[in-house]
């Protein structure tokens, strides 16, 4: 629908555009999150560059491997290994906070609304950052959660106590043995609750989330809803991007605002009520506070 018109990418000067989203803010019903890596990047849980360094140099120079995301697909050649960067990886992203406010900050600014998130990433930046868990929809699944590598089960675990203690007892880029963690029904290997293929469990709690999340849009259609994207990239538009969109299209009290360093734009069906701001999130969400 949407590919095949225009795309606008520029709505207005910066400054008018930050007094124009505060009022919008001030005046919905309703503010829509859709978060994507952007969003934590510009919190600074940078996959690369000097971050990446200063936790996985080790790994670096014996496996060349350049950055956390492609580390998470490099073959290594155990379990051991494996679960060496694992942990390590998971520890640094899912429990560690972020050196930024920038999700602190953002809950400021939404949490006298009625809003809702939707996102796709998986480092729980937002429950940490006082967001209601029940207003969360983590579709892609959360660093802090294992499940059955087969999957023998839609059931999920969670990882803060195996995945604290393999960090701490790993040697050499390797865990000991009696670490690995195994799934309890079966006694297969376990693996990391992320949607990367067909495997991926969408246990009890993903599918309650979902169910509210569709609530929410039903009781809040036609309503003034402020569809607030941040940081989504086009890997995945499907989950929060064109249905953005859509939504946005159908609804004419509805407001589109994409906020995306380098990728800030929207279709030109939607651009009377859309705000693109190509500038960083933080900086941004400071101004509006």
């Amino acid at each position: 629908m949407f590919l095949q018109r225009r795309i606008c990418t520029s709505t207005g000067s910066y400054s008018d555009n930050i007094d124009k989203l505060k009022y919008i803010i001030k005046n919905s019903d309703a503010v829509i999150i859709g978060a994507g890596a952007g969003l934590s990047a510009s919190a600074g849980f940078s996959y690369s560059g000097e971050r990446f360094d200063r936790y996985f140099s080790d790994f670096k120079e014996k496996y060349g491997i350049t950055d956390m995301y492609s580390g998470g697909f490099y073959p290594f050649e155990t379990l051991e290994e494996f679960w060496a960067y694992w942990s390590r990886h998971i520890y640094v992203n899912r429990y560690m906070n972020a050196p930024k406010p920038v999700y602190e900050e953002l809950f400021e600014l939404v949490k006298v609304k009625d809003y809702f998130v939707i996102t796709t990433n998986v480092d729980h930046c937002f429950q940490k950052a006082g967001f209601d868990k029940r207003r969360l929809f983590y579709t892609q699944g959360d660093y802090g959660l294992l499940q059955c590598s087969e999957p023998c089960c839609n059931e999920t675990f969670d990882n803060e106590d195996i995945v604290c203690q393999m960090v701490e007892n790993q040697r050499d880029m390797r865990v000991p043995v009696k670490l690995l963690p195994i799934c309890p029904h079966c006694g297969r290997p376990m693996t990391m609750n992320l949607r990367s293929d067909n495997k991926f469990v969408e246990d009890e709690g993903w599918h309650k989330a979902s169910k509210r999340y569709s609530e929410f849009l039903r009781r809040h259609r036609n309503m003034k809803v402020l569809f607030l994207e941040l940081g989504v990239g086009m890997n995945t538009p499907v989950i929060i991007k064109y249905p953005f969109w859509k939504m946005t299209a159908e609804n004419k009290n509805a407001f589109y605002v994409c906020v995306n360093y380098g990728e800030s734009f929207c279709p030109s069906d939607i651009e009377e009520r859309s705000i693109c701001l190509n500038s960083d999130i933080g900086k941004v969400i400071e101004d509006i506070l």
